[in-house]
């Protein structure tokens, strides 16, 4: 049995001329290169949630977060049944306040992309099974099983706080 690896993801949200945004990049490197993601990382030795989110967010979009300005959007546990070292528990983080602007890193090519109009085509699929709920002020806690192929949603479970 493996062990999930712990990641936290920050969703930056903003209004730009009345239309709700948020922050995501395009993976240039490792994991996920080439779709569409949050920003964030793996979570060090030592690290909470919350502080991997505000470091990831400062490595990967040179964007300054304050604890203060995350907001609890719940977690989700990925389970690839054909790639168990792949599994992760993904703690979820939205934020309306920051220092900075979003700048490409080696890593991630960050854009603003209107909410009702997200790109799920780019991104990993079981996106659109939560991102809008936590885009929306929402908390998720959810089980998404990946399928064989390690792309498509086997299943996606919703689950009580």
């Amino acid at each position: 049995m493996s062990t999930a690896a712990a990641v936290a993801l920050c969703f930056l949200l903003r209004e730009a001329d009345g239309v709700p945004q948020v922050l995501l990049g395009l993976k240039k490197t490792g994991f996920g290169r080439g779709k569409i993601v949050g920003i964030g990382g793996h979570v060090e030795p030592g690290e909470s949630d919350a502080e991997a989110a505000i470091r990831e967010v400062r490595e990967e979009a040179d964007v300054g977060l304050r604890h203060e300005d995350l907001r609890d959007a719940g977690v989700i546990r990925f389970v690839f049944p054909a790639k168990p070292e792949w599994d992760m528990r993904t703690r979820l983080f939205t934020a309306v306040r920051w220092d900075g602007e979003p700048t490409e890193s080696v890593e991630i090519a960050p854009a603003w992309f209107d909410t009702a109009t997200l790109p799920v085509e780019r991104m990993w699929q079981d996106a659109d099974h939560w991102l809008p709920v936590v885009l929306e002020g929402g908390k998720v806690n959810i089980v998404v099983t990946m399928d064989n192929d390690n792309e498509a949603v086997a299943s996606s479970e919703s689950l009580l706080f």
